[in-house]
């Protein structure tokens, strides 16, 4: 639950924070307040985009030809054997996962190079959890609806199996 809190409140405060300070003016000499308020909007910036360019990268190297796709891998690590139809969707997911993915880093660097900071920092710090929500609510939704006959794990499996991913899952399954 506090982990939870964490997610939440961290990035409300960093938006706090932000709309308190507002634009970076460009001054006509350097400020330590200066210095910190661009260090910490910059540090924000990067540390967002660094993390949607490596899972964007992380998705997308999957989908070569011939390679399985990450989301396939997952699901065949919880229910071992996948039909062709689970194992085509996965890979549609996996892609949508991509789009997302590319999406939230092009508004993102879009919104810090155009629109006023208090807009892009609400973006990151705000809307950022409530979208990947809704993406994964979306995709249960579409799974329901275009898989016959849907796998369903519990969210504890899913939670252990990404935690334990380079183990044998006889090994992730048995532990607490």
């Amino acid at each position: 639950m506090l982990a939870v809190l964490g997610l939440v409140l961290v990035p409300m405060a960093f938006h706090f924070i932000i709309v308190v300070t507002g634009h970076l003016p460009a001054p006509p000499g350097l400020s330590f307040a200066l210095l910190f308020r661009l260090s910490f909007v910059t540090i924000s910036a990067v540390t967002h985009w660094a993390i949607y360019l490596g899972l964007l990268i992380a998705f997308a190297s999957t989908l070569r030809p011939n390679q399985e796709a990450l989301v396939t891998t997952m699901a065949r690590k919880l229910h071992q054997t996948l039909s062709e139809e689970v194992a085509v969707y996965t890979r549609h997911v996996t892609f949508a996962w991509c789009l997302f993915f590319a999406g939230q880093l092009t508004a993102s660097v879009t919104l810090f190079l155009f629109a006023p900071l208090v807009v892009w920092s609400f973006f990151v710090n705000v809307l950022d959890i409530p979208l990947v929500a809704t993406m994964f609510a979306a995709e249960y939704v579409f799974r329901i609806h275009w898989l016959r006959n849907p796998p369903r794990q519990s969210l504890s499996a899913i939670v252990s199996m990404i935690a334990n991913i380079r183990k044998p899952r006889e090994e992730w399954a048995s532990s607490p």
